[in-house]
Parts: C-alpha cells; sequence; structure tokens
C-alpha cells in the first residue's frame, strides 16, 4: 500500500511474525485496529518508512515523561525530552512514542486511518518536531546509544533489506 507523509496507518499481523521483536506494540488490542502509526520517509533508504506508535494513554507517557525530565535535571542537564512527543490526532490528545519506532516497508502496510471518511493527517507543526526528534533519536541510536529506543532496529532493517 502506497504510505504518505504525515498520515496514519495500521500494520499487517505478518509483519509482527517476521520480524519476532518482543518490543513492538502489537497489533489487535481488544480486538481493536491499534496501535495506529505515524510514518515518515527514511532519510537513508529509499524504500524503508519509520513508524511511531500512537497511544492515547496519556497519563502514563505524561509520567514517564516527567521522570525522564527530573531525571536530566538532576544530572545538571538542560532538559531535552526527543522520545516522547504529544499532540492532537483527529481532536484526540496523543503521545507519540518515538522511543517505540521502527522501520517497516510498505508491502506491510495494511491501511490508512479513516475516521468519517476522512484520511487523518497532522498539523505541519507538529509532523516537523516529530521528524526532527524522530531524526535525532535516530542519530543518537546510530552513533551508539542502542537503548534510546526498544525495538532492534538494526535487525528489523535486516530482515526488511
Amino acid at each position: 500500500m502506497q504510505t504518505y507523509e504525515g498520515y496514519f496507518y495500521f500494520i499487517k499481523d505478518s509483519f509482527f511474525d517476521i520480524v519476532d521483536d518482543l518490543e513492538l506494540m502489537r497489533n489487535k488490542e481488544n480486538g481493536n485496529k491499534r496501535p495506529c502509526y505515524y510514518c515518515f520517509k527514511s532519510e537513508k533508504y529509499d524504500n524503508i518508512i519509520w513508524f511511531i506508535p500512537v497511544s492515547t494513554k496519556i497519563t502514563k507517557y505524561r509520567k514517564i515523561y516527567n521522570n525522564k525530565l527530573q531525571k536530566q535535571i538532576k544530572l545538571g542537564k538542560k532538559p531535552s525530552i526527543d522520545t516522547i512527543v504529544f499532540g492532537n490526532v483527529a481532536n484526540i490528545h496523543s503521545a507519540f512514542l518515538i522511543q517505540n519506532m521502527f522501520p517497516i516497508t510498505e508491502n506491510y502496510v495494511e491501511s490508512q486511518y479513516i475516521k468519517n471518511k476522512v484520511a487523518i493527517r497532522l498539523s505541519n507543526k507538529l509532523q516537523r518536531e516529530i521528524i526532527y526528534k524522530a531524526n535525532k533519536v535516530l542519530n543518537l541510536y546510530n552513533h551508539g546509544m542502542k537503548n534510546i529506543i526498544f525495538p532492534n532496529i538494526d535487525r528489523i532493517l535486516e530482515k526488511l533489506l
């Protein structure tokens, strides 16, 4: 399925079977299609798309965000949390879990997230923030900070490429 940056998609079950990574957020929680994923194109690979899980469990992720913030302050650092971004998806406050992002190819995309017959899309401002932070996190990951992203994206890339 063709994907477009800035929109949301669901993933085929077969992707999870093939990559077999326990850190990935699985499909069909309680029989519903979820989570949905925000996507953006890879700067490095033509056929790779980065998928970022989106959650409405704001209280849970706000607590994680605040704990990370306090940890950085205690270490005397200027706080900068790049692994979780908050914003609205179809007028619902949501958490974008950059810490859980992973690569995928279009053949594993099942469908686009559509609500009231309209494809859901992010504001340009929120898109820029998420892509900026996601690329920053990927850069840190590629320079040795492997624990910044939970799924084993090297192994997933190897299987996809």
